[in-house]
């Protein structure tokens, strides 16, 4: 069942995550299974909190979040539990074999869902919108760099994992601030609004004028000017990172470089479309993601270069 359950885990970082998956195929193919693990959970929590959307589904939601964790915390512990053979079992199998394996501390999921309890309406710490950067960064910590947190022992590193964790965790969150620049008017259509209010409001720009901008499919200028302010911090976050690159494993430094490089790719798309985030996703064009995996794989070495011919599924 355990093998199962990481084929399922590879299926669903193949079909949900490209940047990721891709970045994924430059390990060693022992880590792989790990980091698809990994993605699977974080992804059966945001479908979930997704689904949370619809008002008759909130509580729903909740309870199941609380039923994850209880059931991750009992296999963490070897305790018995029913056993199905559904999705999300096979999620909670895969992960909490990976945790159990690479000696991941347990207390980056436990903030990983803190912050997803965020999301959820009508809950005791549902958050809409984000007054600072202060407060986004609060949920981030549980959203984006405890998933940097968790990936680190699965990678490995050079220096003692404590002094690798700033980077990490800075580079999960810059992944997730690329996400929300990318996703507003998604995420407005959802009543929510991940970017904080204070910086908007610098350029003139409140919650009305970007759902006005949603509705119209024209990005007003002072909402072009703040966006370009915020890729500017979101790439700021990039360069406290990226030297947090050279802390790793030697061997998984082309994988990591890759997502970076294709995640900060995504900021010029925004920036190359004029800033039409609500009426077009920016996506890194395939022959970019495929190129600029291919030049790190020859920067470390040339027998990088056939995993890239591996099948995507």
């Amino acid at each position: 069942m355990l093998e199962r359950a990481y084929r399922d885990c590879r299926r669903i970082a193949a079909a949900h995550g490209r940047t990721y998956f891709l970045a994924t195929r430059l390990l060693e193919p022992e880590r792989r299974p790990a980091v698809h693990a990994l993605y699977a959970f974080a992804r059966l929590v945001d479908d979930i909190v997704d689904a949370s959307d619809a008002p008759s589904r909130a509580a729903e939601s909740a309870a199941r979040l609380d039923e994850i964790e209880h059931e991750l915390r009992a296999r963490l512990v070897d305790a018995p539990i029913d056993a199905t053979d559904g999705p999300e079992e096979r999620a909670l199998l895969a992960v909490s074999d990976t945790i159990r394996r690479y000696s991941i501390a347990a207390e980056h999921f436990w903030v990983f869902l803190d912050s997803m309890r965020m999301d959820i309406p009508g809950g005791p710490h549902y958050r809409d919108r984000y007054a600072t950067m202060a407060d986004l960064r609060d949920y981030m910590r549980g959203s984006a760099a405890a998933i940097g947190l968790q990936l680190l022992p699965v990678l490995g590193t050079v220096v003692p994992v404590t002094d690798a964790e700033p980077a990490a965790a800075a580079l999960g969150e810059a992944f997730q601030l690329t996400n929300f620049l990318r996703d507003i008017g998604e995420d407005l259509d959802r009543g929510r609004l991940y970017l904080p209010g204070d910086d908007l409001a610098a350029f003139g720009v409140d919650a009305e004028l970007l759902f006005h901008c949603r509705e119209s499919g024209h990005t007003d200028p002072r909402v072009r000017r703040a966006l370009a302010h915020l890729i500017a911090v979101n790439r700021s976050v990039y360069r406290r990172a990226v030297p947090g690159i050279d802390l790793l494993t030697p061997r998984v430094r082309p994988a990591i470089r890759t997502a970076a490089t294709l995640y900060g790719g995504i900021l010029d798309e925004i920036e190359r479309a004029d800033y039409a985030v609500f009426t077009r996703r920016a996506v890194v064009p395939r022959h970019r993601r495929v190129r600029v995996a291919a030049r790190e794989c020859l920067s470390a070495s040339p027998r990088l270069l056939p995993v890239l011919g591996e099948p995507l599924q």
